[in-house]
């Protein structure tokens, strides 16, 4: 039940970052969210489904490293992508601030990013692959996120030739600061009174 629970917050707060802050500027997240928003922008293919494209030959690596990592990898990888399709309606409900956005945005995915790697799932292959890297080298999965991310955004730079996906650097140090407290901090409890 409590990864049950763990599962639905994630993947709530993801979807709202995604849809409420993230498409509504045209910014991109790092890692699979963020290829997958690419091809978005480029084709208008709906994220959910691309993210389960892009991360079946990772998910299948998984497998072969950790059964347990497969099948929270395949729990996460389905409630995020529904609730982030679930959840498009939210696109453009609000109208902030570029930089607001960026940075609400990044803090609410890298909440439920947070959480779920916390509890050692996963809501995409970029993410998978920082848990099962951090797991065998003993490096915070923050870290290995923002890497991969800022590769990824640079890349959205040079193939959508907007710079205004630098602000995608905010989002995804926010994504990465949070992912990287939650996962420093692992005897933190939350108890709700």
């Amino acid at each position: 039940m409590k990864k049950f629970a763990v599962l639905l917050f994630s993947s709530i707060c993801i979807g709202i970052g995604v849809n409420m802050f993230i498409l509504p500027i045209h910014l991109i997240n790092g890692g699979i969210f963020g290829i997958s928003l690419l091809i978005k922008y480029i084709w208008g293919i709906k994220i959910g489904h691309i993210m389960i494209l892009i991360n079946t030959p990772i998910y299948l690596l998984s497998l072969l490293y950790d059964k347990t990592y497969f099948i929270n990898a395949i729990l996460g990888l389905i409630f995020t992508s529904t609730i982030i399709d679930l959840l498009s309606p939210l696109n453009g409900l609000l109208q902030l601030p570029i930089i607001t956005s960026a940075i609400l945005g990044g803090l609410i995915i890298g909440i439920g990013v947070g959480f779920m790697l916390r509890s050692h799932i996963s809501p995409g292959g970029i993410d998978l692959l920082a848990l099962l890297i951090s797991k065998s080298k003993a490096i915070n999965p923050g870290i290995v996120i923002f890497i991969i991310d800022s590769l990824i955004i640079i890349a959205g730079i040079i193939v959508l030739q907007d710079f205004k996906l630098i602000y995608s650097f905010i989002t995804i140090s926010c994504v990465g600061l949070c992912v990287g407290l939650l996962n420093t901090f692992k005897s933190m409890n939350f108890y709700v009174r």
